[in-house]
């Protein structure tokens, strides 16, 4: 009797309350249009001072470590070297596919807190995961596929590890994602092609081959799945995800996203931009040619960069490589001079550099990869003040070095590039302009600065001082019709770049 005594006040009170109030939720600043997304500022200040990050090509196509991280695609082709390689090493890819290569993917020795580290010390002010590359694997603890690296391979939430420790050091997440090339949308039953027709899709749909199978769960890793559910459910899903587990900073999105109905890059933007105004953060989404309109996205250029100062800040996504992107086996590195270079030329036309290294499946950066990314660290960490937080200058340089037209299909010239101690690449903040030397031009050596030259400049300019960073010696400077001229000290502060410092009135 007291039990249901009680309950019957308890009912009672309840009666008493009055009508409940419907909750009231905060309008949202972005709707799933392009004249409404347009209003988002493309280029935070953060984003614009940052100048450098750092990503990393790494899942289960590092396991084979051949070719590049193409290789899912690759070895199903059988005129490819990686079909041969396959063929030879694991068997025919219809009894060893792609997906026998996960629990290989072991990543025993992944450290995040080491990653972090030696991100940090190589100057990098964002960095992260490429979350999803093309072959379908998430590399995050994914509702939305059982393909990921919190269940399968490594068993660990690479990106949420990873997402702490940068968090730690006061660093931003960038996640990138190249999933839009997933779906199969070419079927060569059709037209009995076996080569032909894939330019959108990243696995061929053969038959007797895993990509065309009839198991669900490999579906979900290859891509066989109707186009509409695919779209919301693998395309949209996955990105949401990243965005309410991880808050990222950047998302970057690599080509074939224009394959993307409109309605569902437009849904993208617009939750990713309410959900950054709810964390009270300035968010960047970066794409390539003209996948999402440009007024509120950055422009990004693959293995290129422009010759000219852009408009507008822009970004360029380069490997630490001459080669693959993921780990291969002989994998070729670039040298330290080079990567640094290439930052300083990005730097002095409004861009910024997204650098990708290359770990071994088991979770090793190579020390090659890494002497790069400390050489280059220590120099930012001597000569930073000429690249972070500045801004270009009138022009960005002077020198017999120049870059190509075009982008991408450029990409092996670009390569070709070697800078030297006669070019310079102008960068300022302040009443300060940066004049950087690609090189030490000798001790002793009379250099001059044509961009000095009165006749030149946009408006007067008055130099008060100019000093070499590094060097205590000082400088022997004048400026005449010709522009700055100087001396170089007898001893030089640095081989692979030199900074010089002129402060104006």
């Amino acid at each position: 009797m007291k039990k249901l005594l009680i309950l019957g006040m308890i009912a009672l009170l309840a009666g008493c309350k009055g009508p409940k109030s419907p909750e009231t939720t905060e309008p949202e600043s972005y709707s799933a249009d392009w004249e409404s997304l347009a209003k988002h500022k493309a280029s935070p200040e953060w984003f614009q001072d940052a100048k450098l990050g750092i990503y990393f090509h790494w899942g289960v196509y590092s396991v084979p470590a051949y070719g590049s991280e193409w290789y899912p695609r690759l070895m199903h082709f059988e005129n490819t070297k990686e079909y041969k390689h396959h063929l030879e090493t694991y068997g025919h890819p219809s009894e060893f596919g792609y997906h026998d290569f996960v629990p290989m993917f072991k990543a025993e020795f992944f450290d995040a807190e080491e990653w972090a580290d030696l991100f940090q010390k190589a100057g990098a002010r964002f960095a992260g995961p490429v979350a999803e590359h093309h072959d379908g694997f998430s590399m995050w603890d994914s509702d939305a596929t059982p393909w990921n690296a919190a269940d399968m391979g490594p068993k660990k939430d690479i990106t949420g590890l990873l997402a702490a420790e940068l968090k730690k050091r006061d660093m931003k997440l960038i996640t990138t994602f190249h999933h839009a090339k997933q779906l199969q949308r070419f079927d060569s039953t059709e037209t009995g092609s076996r080569t032909e027709g894939y330019e959108l899709s990243h696995y061929p749909f053969f038959k007797g081959m895993p990509p065309a199978s009839d198991d669900e769960k490999l579906k979900y890793l290859y891509g066989n799945i109707p186009a509409e559910q695919w779209y919301e459910e693998i395309w949209y899903a996955k990105l949401k995800e990243v965005i309410d587990q991880y808050q990222p900073d950047i998302i970057w999105f690599d080509y074939v996203l224009d394959a993307i109905p409109e309605e569902y890059r437009q849904k993208f933007s617009a939750y990713y931009l309410n959900e950054a105004e709810k964390w009270d953060k300035e968010v960047v989404i970066v794409r390539k040619q003209e996948d999402l309109p440009i007024n509120y996205t950055v422009d990004d250029l693959e293995k290129s960069r422009k010759n000219r100062i852009g408009e507008e800040p822009w970004m360029t996504d380069e490997t630490i490589s001459k080669g693959s992107w993921c780990y291969t086996e002989n994998l070729e590195i670039k040298t330290s001079t080079d990567v640094l270079h290439v930052l300083i030329d990005i730097v002095s036309k409004n861009g910024i550099l997204l650098l990708n290294v290359s770990p071994m499946a088991n979770g090793i950066i190579p020390e090659n990869q890494k002497e790069v990314l400390l050489d280059m660290g220590a120099w930012l960490d001597k000569y930073g003040e000429s690249i972070y937080e500045t801004r270009p200058w009138y022009t960005f340089g002077e020198g017999p070095t120049k870059e190509p037209e075009g982008h991408f299909k450029n990409h092996q010239e670009f390569l070709k590039i070697k800078y030297s101690a006669k070019d310079v690449r102008y960068t300022t903040k302040g009443d300060v302009i940066y004049a950087t030397l690609l090189g030490w031009p000798g001790n002793g050596e009379s250099i001059g600065f044509t961009a000095f030259a009165p006749d030149s400049l946009p408006a007067p300019l008055e130099i008060a001082s100019v000093s070499l960073l590094g060097s205590a010696d000082p400088l022997d400077w004048n400026v005449t019709e010709k522009g700055l001229s100087l001396t170089t000290p007898e001893e030089a502060p640095d081989q692979m770049a030199v900074v010089f410092k002129i402060e104006t009135r």
